[in-house]
């Protein structure tokens, strides 16, 4: 062979195996790398206006006084309101 279609045989080579590294490592690490991180800043923000909500609202009051009950009961105490006492 002369040394030009060597030249163009090696080049044609060194851009295959590229293309083929490439290919590979798209297949060994997935293209969504770090949307864990996003999903979690989601429910976080999410948790959060829930929070919000129920601590401006008196939404949050009945499902504390729900909470505060139903401790009352499972400790065999007075709830936080009516309800009453345990069940001796």
């Amino acid at each position: 062979m002369n040394r030009w279609a060597v030249q163009r045989y090696t080049a044609a080579e060194v851009w295959l195996r590229d293309r083929m590294d490439r290919a590979a490592a798209r297949l060994r690490s997935p293209a969504d790398r770090g949307q864990t991180s996003f999903e979690y800043l989601g429910i976080a923000v999410v948790i959060a206006v829930i929070i919000g909500i129920l601590a401006t609202t008196g939404i949050g009051d009945a499902v504390q006084k729900a909470i505060l009950d139903a401790i009352g009961r499972i400790s065999g105490g007075k709830g936080g309101g009516g309800g009453g006492g345990g069940g001796k």
